[in-house]
This record gives C-alpha cells, sequence and structure tokens, in this order.
C-alpha cells in the first residue's frame, strides 16, 4: 500500500516540511507491473501475479484492486510473519518523487517457494521482475522461468550492485539513470542519448543479455548483441512520475507478447508511461488499453 504526500519540496535530514495532499493507494513494483499488464493486455493476454500479503486490513483491498483489472491473483498468498508491504511517497511540484519501502511479507519469499512457482511459469511468454522481493528468491526464480522458455525482463530496482551470475539469467534489463550508475559502481549522473551507448554496453558486459535505459523525458534507449535503438518519449506535462517505470515494464511486456518488433514495442511502452505521469498515484496513474492506442494515434496525426 503506497501512502503519498505531495510536498513543495523534499525534505532535508531533521527537517519537517508541510504536505499539500495526502493519498493512500494500491502500490508496490510488482504489483504495479501486473497491473499495467492486466490493464493493457488484450483479451488473449492473461497476467498473473506471485507475491506475498500480510493478514491486515491491506490485504484483501490489495488483492481486489488488481483482481478488478484482470490480473489472477491466486499466486498471492497471505502470512502471518510479516504485514503487508508499504511505500512511503513524497511527490513534489516537479513530480518528481522520492520512496521508502518496506517490503513485509515480501521478505517471506524464499527459494523454497520457487518450484511451487512451476505451474504459473508454464506456457507463459514474459516474466517481469523487480526487487522488492529477497535476491536468493529473484534469482531462483529468474532461472526457472528461463528454463522453461520464458523471456525475463527485471526492472533492478530498489536500486543495488548485482552479480554477472544473476544478471546472466534476465534477458531485459530495464535500469533508469540511478540504477545504471548504480550497477556499474559510478556516482549517480544524468545520462544523456550521447552517453547511453556506452553505459548500456558497460552493464552488458555485467551479464545482461538486452539493456533498455529508462531515461525519463528523453525517452529510452536500446541495446543487444546485435542492434540498437533510441524511442523518444512523447511530450507531456508531467504531475507525478509514481509508477512511470512499472508501467513502461507492464507496456513492454504487452507489446512484446503480441508479437510486437522493439521499436513498435519501446513506442508502445514509451505512450504508456507518457500518460502515467499525467496523474497521481501509482495504479492509480496506469492509462487503459484503449487510452494508449488513442494517444498513440492521436500523436500518428
Amino acid at each position: 500500500m503506497d501512502f503519498v504526500v505531495h510536498v513543495g519540496k523534499f525534505p532535508t535530514a531533521g527537517e519537517t516540511v508541510l504536505g499539500s495532499a495526502f493519498e493512500m493507494d494500491p502500490g508496490g513494483k510488482g504489483a504495479n507491473q501486473a497491473c499495467a499488464a492486466g490493464r493493457l493486455g488484450g483479451p488473449s493476454l492473461q497476467a498473473k501475479m506471485i507475491g506475498r500479503v500480510g493478514y491486515d486490513l491491506f490485504a484483501d483491498h490489495l488483492k481486489a484492486s488488481l483482481g478488478a483489472d484482470s490480473v489472477d491473483v491466486s499466486g498471492v498468498h497471505a502470512t502471518r510473519s510479516e504485514p503487508t508491504g508499504v511505500a512511503f511517497i513524497w511527490v513534489d511540484r516537479a513530480g518528481q518523487n522520492s520512496i521508502v519501502v518496506a517490503p513485509g511479507a515480501n521478505n517471506a519469499l524464499s527459494p523454497r517457494d520457487v518450484e511451487s512457482l512451476r505451474p504459473a511459469l508454464m506456457g507463459a511468454s514474459t516474466a517481469l521482475f523487480q526487487l522488492e522481493t529477497p535476491l536468493a528468491f529473484v534469482e531462483a526464480t529468474l532461472q526457472l522461468a528461463r528454463s522453461l522458455g520464458v523471456r525475463t525482463i527485471l526492472d533492478p530496482a530498489p536500486a543495488q550492485t548485482l552479480s554477472p551470475k544473476f544478471l546472466g539469467h534476465v534477458d531485459i534489463l530495464t535500469p533508469n539513470e540511478t540504477e545504471a550508475c548504480l550497477l556499474l559502481s559510478r556516482p549517480v549522473v544524468r545520462i544523456g542519448m550521447t552517453e547511453a551507448p556506452e553505459i548500456a554496453g558497460a552493464i552488458r558486459s555485467l551479464g545482461a543479455h538486452t539493456v533498455i535505459l529508462k531515461l525519463g523525458d528523453q525517452g529510452c534507449y536500446y541495446q543487444d548483441d546485435r542492434e540498437e535503438w533510441t524511442a523518444p518519449a512523447f511530450k507531456v506535462d508531467a504531475i507525478d512520475t509514481t509508477a512511470a517505470g512499472d508501467t513502461f515494464n507492464g507496456a513492454l511486456a504487452v507489446a512484446l507478447a503480441e508479437g510486437e518488433s522493439i521499436d513498435r514495442a519501446l513506442r508502445f511502452a514509451n505512450a504508456a508511461s507518457a500518460l502515467s505521469v499525467t496523474r497521481r498515484g501509482a495504479q492509480l496513474s496506469v492509462p487503459k488499453r484503449s487510452e494508449v492506442d488513442a494517444f498513440l494515434k492521436s500523436c500518428a496525426s
């Protein structure tokens, strides 16, 4: 569950600032991606969510919210050892955010759970991952997914360094600027399209097969061992960037599952992400498929 406060500026250490609004919305990176896949997918696509909730007042609400977006939540189980995960989000006037996550029940996931996920992964086209669950669980599930021929997409957030062995299980890695710099153990800097090929190449040398750099209002940059693509961002008035990256990943997975070429998939993902930043909230900001299709049509005319 996301607890969101809108502020004029982010507080510094020891400082108290007054917020202008408070919202409590369904969130979580994995759930946001599942919501995006469910909301953007066509009738032939089924989005499934794997995760944990606690025995508390948030659990049923979060599962019902995903179910309303056609997400199969039979893989979301409750645990008594931890509460449902929460995130505390500050959003400033420019729409930028600062987030603290307490994963809660998702910390209960372990490699012992992985084999039970085989039925959910068999026949899937794509598995979306993030790092709000334990690394050992993520790595083991990545390995199982790839052994079953499932395309793996990893959003390496919260940002941290990852081993070459871990990255070797990832088909498509989608870091933003902060995550890209931390993967390379470099100071966090603004990455422009000029620097993107070198940064993506350095990350691929660590073990990732394909890298998509998410560069905010610049768009995104794609690189694998055969080709590269630059997909410019759509110009919109951003008010809240929460879940923009999750929306991008969900949309990317949907487009690839539908057989779209990578250039069209990136354009679709950029459009969905652009629409999301014009709205407040996490899952609340994810657009519907009809909205993305209409937006792309209007941009082409």
